[in-house]
């Protein structure tokens, strides 16, 4: 072994606590990165794998009846590879062992079993068999939630009549990976669920016998959906279509690619920021660890190593410290991403849901913190090399000593001989002062980080289900009514008072930009659905125009006082007869709201029945309801035909905080126990690099009468000082993180505010500190033991 690499054997050794330190800052970027990046590319596989073997549809359509003869001209638009005609119905349940009232999403297939769009893959059971109209299929979500079992048997009110459904088998599907009701955020799957049943016992059941209601397509490559949605809107106005739209807005499609954009964008930024605190951390330590062995570099050059051979030797101290953190790293990584990929399974349903991990990922990852840690360190190994051996071999020059600011403002007398010591120092060491700062200031940052999307969950759920949506239930009914109804809804067991509220399906169109939703009308009045502005501030509704959220908005290019062109898509019956021609209009948008869940636009109800050209009709009522009356009230909404629906405001808080943000948590907890790692490294770093810079001046100190709680307070001093300057700009960088990851976090279905609450800053100052005096403790067991003599030695 040649000289220089017992040397560096010596200098590892001798620096192992900051070394292990460094380490694993470097782990943890490497192991969030493999986690995150890993689990990314396991779902969007399987995603892939999953939509290509049973048929995912690439164009989706809902209407209220159309013949079958129309499935021909459908077929022969341009660029139609597929169609697949449905009855897709949603019904109430009675599901044993379970009080309240469920909704089964009924969705005819083939009486034998063939391939088509969003084919069934059977987990348990069988297919159906045909001439038995009560076998359905259920959702292996649903049937999980609810205890179900192959031959069970559910009650349905199937168009008006009480029936049995007998489940022979348990099932999934593409379309329904996130099983979710539409207008929902996040999945009840104890209260709604999908049901497979044959299509001659659901045609028959609901008078579609050769009609249909809901309609899939796939196209050829290369033909644009907006061409095809376009012409098959034409096709089905007259039938009561309810607009078409592509795979893209399809909402379990939209909420799995969604997750798996924001797990990617979380996989390259929050790793990244580690791995340059890393490097950050590692040119620290070279530039003064460079400076602390210049008469051994130039002893170095003298007996004839190049530059080159000086250049190596440090960056092979660089690269043996990452090769550490890279092993840790790596291990930590594939145990944490199996685990979140298992965690994800709990919401997302796939037959199989496998684990990848390519060994380019993991060589390209330690590549990536090689590469950054290399340029952390570069220019301190420039300066290494650069140093002629003649001027190495002296001492560093002396700093220029001059009186302090506080001197020439005379505060001295306000400070003892060691304060004096621990300002001047300081600020004639200004560069050094300010680095250490960046540093410790980074660490705050990360913890800050670690907790923000708990903080804004929380913040969010308290605003948007108990500040704005303040209903205990919500009914919908299974089709418009007269205002009257809401009599008869108040008079329900148990209702406390009922606020109706009319829902109109629409396509809001402004110059190129559409959305297709629905327009909510609301009392002008209203206490248990309200609207709310950023300052928390109850909005109320205008006479005239309509509301938007701020997101909607901000898709559409609108601002307050611009026109909205609305085309009404909810089929009309008045009489029986369908309307062949669906009105359009032009509202005025009156202002922008700040929701954190969904796209929504808002109007007075009765400025909506007023644009609509119809009496005072509703869709449904919002009820506010005595908790003692709750059985009676869900026992006869169970067996309601007139409700389509009914949601319970307190079990979507649940389930969102069983679904996002228990989700969001495991990463966040992650993230926190890596920020603590990170903040005990740098401050760690930063105290035993001062000791090794100063232990010469603090041995001349002891040597003149110092003791060693003043040498101890001199060192630590300047630490404490450091730390109390970087937390300010660490709250500063850990908010300003926060507002970036806010805007990766804006989606059409939630936003997450930037929030950040008074416990996460004292957490992080709590975990800092904590971090100070641990770091403040090994050092001054190290001065303790400080070998005068031998540091004493001139270097000469």
């Amino acid at each position: 072994m040649r000289s220089i690499d017992r040397k560096l054997l010596r200098d590892l050794w001798h620096m192992r606590g900051q070394g292990v330190a460094i380490a694993l800052v470097v782990a943890c970027g490497i192991a969030i990165f493999i986690a995150m990046l890993s689990a990314y590319q396991s779902l969007a596989a399987s995603q892939i794998d999953y939509y290509q073997q049973y048929r995912f549809a690439q164009v989706f359509a809902q209407l209220k009846r159309a013949p079958e003869t129309l499935v021909e001209q459908i077929q022969s638009i341009p660029g139609v590879a597929q169609v697949q005609p449905r009855v897709v119905v949603d019904v109430t349940l009675d599901v044993p062992g379970q009080q309240e009232p469920a909704i089964g999403r009924l969705v005819s297939v083939p009486e034998q079993q063939t391939p088509m769009l969003n084919d069934v893959f059977i987990r348990q059971g069988r297919y159906l068999e045909p001439e038995r109209a009560e076998e359905v299929l259920v959702s292996e979500a649903f049937a999980t939630a609810n205890h179900l079992k192959l031959n069970d048997r559910v009650g349905a009110i199937i168009n008006g009549r009480w029936q049995q459904l007998n489940i022979v088998g348990i099932a999934l599907s593409p379309e329904y990976v996130y099983e979710i009701q539409g207008g929902d955020v996040v999945p009840d799957n104890q209260r709604f669920g999908v049901f497979w049943m044959g299509r001659k016992a659901l045609g028959t059941a609901f008078d579609m016998d050769g009609a249909f209601n809901d309609l899939t397509l796939t196209l050829t490559p290369q033909t644009n959906p907006k061409d095809v949605i376009f012409r098959l809107d034409q096709l089905l106005q007259p039938y009561g279509g309810f607009g078409a739209y592509d795979r893209a807005d399809q909402i379990s499609n939209k909420f799995v690619t969604d997750e798996i954009i924001q797990l990617k964008y979380h996989a390259l930024i929050i790793p990244g920021i580690f791995l340059g605190i890393a490097a950050f951390l590692l040119h620290i330590l070279l530039s003064r660890l460079i400076g602390t062995q210049r008469d051994q570099i130039a002893i170095l050059k003298a007996f004839g190593y190049s530059n080159g051979d000086v250049g190596l030797h440090f960056l092979k101290l660089v690269l043996v410290i990452v090769f550490l953190g890279s092993v840790i790293g790596v291990a930590a990584g594939l145990w944490m991403g199996s685990g979140m990929l298992h965690i994800y399974t709990n919401y997302y349903h796939f037959p199989t849901l496998t684990y990848q991990v390519s060994p380019a990922l993991i060589l390209g990852t330690i590549a990536i913190s090689g590469s950054a840690a290399i340029v952390g360190a570069f220019s301190a190994v420039q300066n290494a090399v650069s140093l002629p051996p003649a001027e190495a071999m002296r001492p560093e020059p002396p700093a220029h000593f001059r009186r302090t600011l506080m001197e020439r403002l005379g505060l001295q007398v306000f400070l003892s001989p060691v304060g004096r010591i621990i300002l001047r120092n300081l600020e004639r060491k200004p560069i050094q002062a300010i680095l250490s700062i960046v540093g410790i200031s980074l660490a705050i940052a990360m913890l800050i980080v670690g907790r923000y999307s708990q903080d804004s969950i929380a913040y969010l759920i308290d605003v948007q289900f108990r500040l704005m949506q303040r209903e205990d239930v919500t009914l919908i009914f299974n089709q418009p009514r007269s205002a009257g109804v809401r009599y008869d809804v108040a008079h329900l067991p148990g209702v406390l008072y009922a606020e109706p509220f009319r829902s109109v399906a629409v396509r809001l169109r402004h110059e190129q930009y559409s959305r297709q939703l629905g327009i909510l009308g609301l009392e002008s009045e209203g206490q248990l659905h309200r609207l709310i502005d950023r300052n928390l501030q109850v909005v109320d509704l205008p006479p005239e125009g309509v509301l938007l959220t701020s997101k909607l908005g901000e898709l559409l290019h609108l601002r307050p006082g611009d026109s909205l062109t609305v085309e009404v898509l909810e089929g009309d019956y008045p009489e029986g007869e369908l309307r062949s021609n669906r009105p359009t209009r032009s509202v005025i948008v009156a202002g922008l709201v700040d929701d954190l869940v969904g796209l929504s636009a808002y109007m007075e109800r009765s400025a909506l029945n007023r644009l609509m050209h119809e009496g005072a009709t509703i869709s449904g009522a919002y009820l506010a309801v005595d908790s003692s009356q709750i059985d009676p009230l869900y026992a006869l909404l169970k067996r309601t035909p007139a409700i389509a629906s009914v949601a319970l405001r307190q079990t979507t808080i649940d389930r969102f905080q069983s679904t996002i943000a228990d989700t969001r948590r495991v990463m966040d907890v992650i993230q926190v126990v890596f920020a603590c790692i990170i903040a005990f490294g740098v401050v760690y770093n930063a105290a035993r690099i001062a000791l090794s810079e100063r232990g010469r001046e603090l041995a001349t100190l002891r040597i003149i009468g110092f003791s060693r709680v003043q040498i101890a307070v001199v060192l630590l001093g300047e630490q404490a000082v450091l730390t109390i300057a970087a937390i300010p700009v660490g709250f500063l960088v850990g908010y300003g993180l926060v507002v970036m990851l806010s805007i990766l976090y804006s989606t059409e279905l939630y936003r997450l505010p930037p929030i950040v609450t008074q416990s996460t800053y004292a957490f992080a100052l709590i975990v800092v500190t904590i971090a100070a005096i641990v770091s403040g403790l090994i050092v001054r067991r190290h001065l303790d033991h400080l070998d005068l003599i031998a540091v004493l030695k001139t270097r000469e």
